[in-house]
């Protein structure tokens, strides 16, 4: 099966049909759908420095300015779905009724549960792995989209600094809430690295899904423990009466 028959809404930022979408609306989602396609297709086939934006824009009918006025970067066009979990975070980790640890893990089981349906909505499950794994070799070695991926990152423990700043009546720059933030952002890469390593080693989907959930769960449980400080004790220097 060539990559031009895989669907990779799963790997980049979901464009859910909104209610009520106009024909304008529309069109333009299904482009930016097509953008992306086309230009993950053709990063995996010849990599992503062989490539240039205006061959994307050529094989889409449109001009190199409207692919930028969708994707602000060539690296954004393949690695969309940060900018999704950032969205995400702003949405979801402010809401008191959730602990910080909480609000992370729905975040990281809905783009899990993203990715093993599309698994199981391809037809070859073993050319669908093996797409994921080329997927993840681009990205592990291609040098400006490692460096894309660690300014998201970055931008992703900012805003979720601001947000338990918020929620704890401190200030983002404070070491407290920026160690908080870094420590939950690092259940991204572990989630993905196991992914990575139990990929062809489960039968189906859902056992996947299941492998991957129960190690990222280990993780969160020893998180819980050290954020549980957030909210019963005032944050103060070491050593400090609590």
């Amino acid at each position: 099966m060539s990559t031009r028959t895989v669907d990779w809404t799963a790997l980049r930022r979901r464009e859910e049909e909104p209610a009520g979408e106009g024909l304008r609306e529309r069109k333009k989602r299904q482009l930016r759908q097509r953008l992306s396609d086309t230009a993950t297709e053709m990063f995996l086939e010849r990599g992503f420095d062989a490539v240039r934006v205006a061959e994307i824009a050529e094989a889409c009918g449109v001009s190199e300015k409207t692919v930028f006025n969708h994707f602000p970067t060539k690296e954004s066009l393949v690695l969309d779905l940060g900018a999704s979990t950032l969205d995400s975070l702003r949405a979801v980790l402010p809401d008191p009724a959730r602990s910080p640890v909480e609000a992370v893990l729905e975040i990281l089981s809905a783009e899990l549960t993203a990715l093993t349906s599309w698994l199981a909505a391809q037809e070859d499950p073993a050319e669908a792995k093996a797409a994921l794994l080329r997927f993840s070799a681009l990205t592990r070695s291609t040098p400006s989209l490692r460096a894309y991926h660690h300014d998201m990152t970055d931008q992703q423990v900012t805003v979720a600094a601001e947000i338990l700043a918020h929620r704890t009546g401190t200030t983002p720059d404070a070491p407290e809430p920026r160690i908080a933030a870094a420590a939950l952002l690092a259940l991204w890469p572990l989630q993905f690295q196991s992914l990575h390593r139990h990929l062809n080693r489960t039968e189906t989907p859902e056992q996947l899904y299941d492998e991957v959930t129960a190690e990222v769960h280990r993780a969160a449980r020893l998180l819980a423990t050290g954020l549980q400080a957030l909210t019963e004790h005032p944050w103060s220097e070491p050593g400090a009466p609590g």
